[in-house]
């Protein structure tokens, strides 16, 4: 055999060996950012050149929800690729905030048992897992990230703590590696968490793997450190601590992408960034327009989020995607990548997106999208969007043509709002019922804050 046609068959076996690989998967999740609070989502306040850099390599959801919009239920929904009503976590679990008469309370609030999770069906393909950073799905020991389908974990177990050590953590404030190694960061911890990672990935550079990098970052306490303030001189109170804290996260995320380029594992990495739900404007100073509302309600500004996703060997640079698609999204579509049969995924509520991003399938990934909290919900069909109050009449809005969902159609389509109130009823008698609840004044809160940051609804002319 001559020696060009033993080049021909080198290059053409490693061509089938690199097609043939398992892609890593990284998932940058960050907390209550604001849907504009990105340069690459239209902001001339924020720095953000790494994820602005990211999304340029990939496609940009223009329509990307989340499936909740409080932060537990929302990372529910995204570990198990399903509605997390369907399983009981419809309210956040924070302890101390339950009502008397909650079923489960404290330390017992957690993703059931009985649930998969990404990292469960990725393991099954052969990746090595890691969770970074916040977990929110459950203090006690048997909701333990390691105990959920993670081989690696370095992170807090709760909601929120500060970004700095604390002198005497207790709680699920305390950070902590793997199961029950319990020690402090000695220096900022969004630093810290992206660090972590990029460790991991350098260990497991010949092995398919998974990170779940979950920052806590946006979210409160407003704490960032003085070299990054000092970055922006022009901003004062929490809008400069916004800014400072936005630049830190998006120089972790710098430190993974950079870690991934080195290795030369960028090309056949899936990357994705999003975040958990809507910025919460009256307590970080983020910034959701021209979304109308907040986190914690279901005007857009509570569900739409920040959305990309990068594939270099598979998706094209530069792209948008315009139909509406959300995070449950995210499991059957890394799933299929790792090798996965998604018709054996009978029991999802999300699609593989990859077909739907790189024009192999036409349509859109979903006809019909739900969201409910107690007595408030939302149905998306097509277009149209229905919200049900628990204290005014339902709502309907044409999203892509009235974004700040200030004209109200309900009246002019009496037919369409008795339709989609039917099947949001129809879709609610699929569900469990809540596994805890909230005490009732924070139901007036989310009501109030929804109130307070609408663009203000004007009904449709006849």
């Amino acid at each position: 055999m001559n020696r060009f046609l033993l080049l021909v068959l080198l290059v053409l076996s490693q061509q089938y060996f690199f097609a043939q690989k398992k892609p890593n998967i990284v998932l940058l999740f960050a907390d209550d950012a604001g849907y504009i609070d990105f340069g690459f989502q239209g902001s001339k306040v924020m720095k953000t050149p790494n994820l602005d850099k990211l999304a340029k390599s990939g496609v940009i959801f223009k329509q990307g929800y989340v499936s909740d919009p409080t932060c537990g239920p929302s990372r529910a929904g995204l570990m198990t690729g399903k509605y997390q009503a369907r399983f009981g976590y419809e309210e956040i679990n924070v302890p101390g905030y339950m009502s008397d008469h909650s079923a489960l309370k404290g330390d017992e609030m957690g993703l059931p048992l009985d649930q998969k999770t990404i990292g469960n069906y990725l393991q099954e393909q052969g990746y090595k897992t890691a969770v970074y950073g916040k977990w929110h799905l459950g203090n006690a020991d048997r909701f333990h990230p390691l105990n959920r389908g993670f081989d690696e974990f370095y992170g807090f177990r709760g909601g929120a703590r500060s970004y700095f050590a604390y002198k005497n953590p207790k709680g699920d404030h305390k950070m902590e590696t793997n199961f029950g190694k319990y020690e402090e960061p000695d220096h900022y911890a969004t630093d810290v968490f992206a660090e972590k990672a990029a460790d991991f990935i350098e260990r497991n550079k010949e092995n398919p793997f998974f990170i779940y990098l979950s920052f806590n970052a946006v979210h409160t306490p407003m704490e960032a450190t003085e070299e990054d303030l000092k970055q922006f001189p022009n901003l004062t109170g929490k809008k400069q601590q916004l800014a400072a804290m936005t630049l830190a996260l998006d120089r972790a995320c710098g430190t993974v992408l950079n870690k991934l380029k080195e290795l030369k594992l960028d090309e056949n990495t899936i990357v994705v960034f999003s975040n958990d739900n809507g910025g919460p404007s009256d307590k970080n100073a983020s910034t959701n327009k021209p979304l109308s509302g907040t986190k914690s309600n279901h005007l857009e500004g509570g569900i739409r989020v920040p959305f990309l996703m990068s594939w270099p060997a598979k998706i094209k640079c530069k792209s948008t995607y315009d139909y509406p698609v959300i995070t449950l999204d995210l499991l059957p579509t890394f799933y299929a990548a790792a090798g996965g049969n998604v018709q054996k995924l009978t029991d999802v509520n999300g699609v593989n997106l990859v077909p739907f991003v790189t024009g192999q399938k036409e349509g859109r990934p979903h006809d019909i999208l739900f969201w409910k909290k107690e007595t408030r919900a939302v149905v998306r069909e097509g277009d149209y969007k229905l919200i049900r109050f628990p204290d005014r009449p339902a709502e309907l809005y044409d999203v892509p043509n009235d974004i700040s969902e200030r004209y109200n159609l309900a009246n002019k389509y009496p037919d369409k709002v008795k339709s989609m109130y039917q099947k949001l009823f129809d879709w609610e008698m699929t569900l469990e019922r809540p596994l805890w609840l909230l005490k009732r004044k924070y139901e007036q809160y989310d009501i109030d804050r929804m109130n307070k940051y609408r663009e203000g609804w004007i009904p449709a002319k006849e």
